[in-house]
């Protein structure tokens, strides 16, 4: 669907207003720059309106409890995304919320920025499964989230952390559960092994929001899992570079590489646009708050899905 809506956007300058008249409510406990944009400009391009809500505005959870916020905001617009720290605080929004809520970001995991890495890597390569995916650096939220991805999508995956900020043997379990049984996830602290032959190197910031008291314990463990020039050369030569942003430049990825001919940092964060109209546009259908006329055109785009693929098939 997010191809879909990419192409029609790119081609005819527009999307068709698959949300006209509907409108997302925006918690944010952390600041955003492509979160917060990308999901006003997503509501925007298919015809709805975003509300941007302030940490000092809700107090989630302090100011009034996040059952009373959900179901208040629930009343109000038609669809609820949170940006939060503490991945209970989602879970807790949406058992409460009377309209879908979208998990923009928690400590735990990043499952809409995935999203576009995942319409990223489909691009480059025309296919996602028996694709090699290295991860370098603090096994974050991004790291979870890229790992369940993997294992819906049939990649292989390799984990490359320093011991102490490896991903926890439960998470790992669950993405193997939930591949059921085609995905392997390797983990290493061994950047080098980590990275070998990858389709794709992914990397993130190592230090994250919330552990600014680490930064320079983390500076004096992470630079052997640097993204440069020479360790990029471990790589398949054809292979892609993700960083979800935003970057430390000169820390986890070097300047040469971030701006290199193996980037794809920006199409990359271009498409958190795409994806989220996609997720949008489906939660909203599928919830039934799409009028007749808007149920019409979102077949129409279900049609083009279709085709797509059946052309990609001949």
């Amino acid at each position: 669907m997010a191809r879909v809506l990419k192409g029609q956007r790119k081609r005819e300058g527009a999307n068709k207003p698959l949300l006209k008249g509907k409108a997302l409510g925006m918690i944010f406990q952390k600041p955003s720059l492509r979160t917060r944009v990308s999901f006003e400009m997503a509501m925007e391009h298919v015809g709805g309106h975003a509300l941007y809500l302030s940490p000092q505005e809700i107090g989630l959870g302090k100011r009034e409890s996040i059952a009373d916020v959900a179901r208040v905001l629930g009343g109000y617009v038609d669809a609820i995304m949170a940006r939060t720290f503490e991945h209970e605080h989602v879970l807790e929004l949406a058992r409460w919320s009377p309209v879908p809520v979208i998990n923009g970001l928690t400590d735990y995991n990043h499952p809409c920025q995935v999203m576009a890495d995942m319409l990223t890597i489909y691009e480059e390569f025309s296919r996602l499964e028996g694709l090699r995916l290295a991860y370098l650096g603090d096994s974050n939220n991004v790291a979870t989230s890229l790992m369940m991805a993997a294992a819906q999508f049939g990649m292989q995956m390799t984990i490359g952390s320093p011991a102490g900020y490896q991903p926890k043997e439960a998470t790992v379990e669950k993405a193997q559960r939930l591949s059921r049984g085609r995905l392997s996830v390797g983990v290493t602290d061994d950047p080098a092994a980590a990275i070998r032959q990858a389709d794709i190197v992914y990397t993130d910031t190592w230090t994250s929001m919330g552990q600014e008291e680490e930064t320079e314990r983390r500076r004096q463990v992470f630079p052997p899992f640097q993204i440069n020039r020479a360790l990029l050369a471990e790589a398949s030569p054809q292979a892609i570079v993700l960083h979800c942003l935003p970057a430390h430049r000169g820390e986890e990825i070097t300047d040469e590489v971030a701006d290199g001919p193996q980037s794809r940092l920006f199409p990359q964060a271009e498409n958190r646009l795409h994806a989220q109209k996609a997720i949008l546009v489906y939660l909203l259908e599928d919830a039934g708050q799409l009028s007749k006329k808007q149920h019409r055109r979102f077949e129409k785009v279900v049609k083009a899905i279709d085709r797509q693929s059946e052309d990609e098939a001949d």
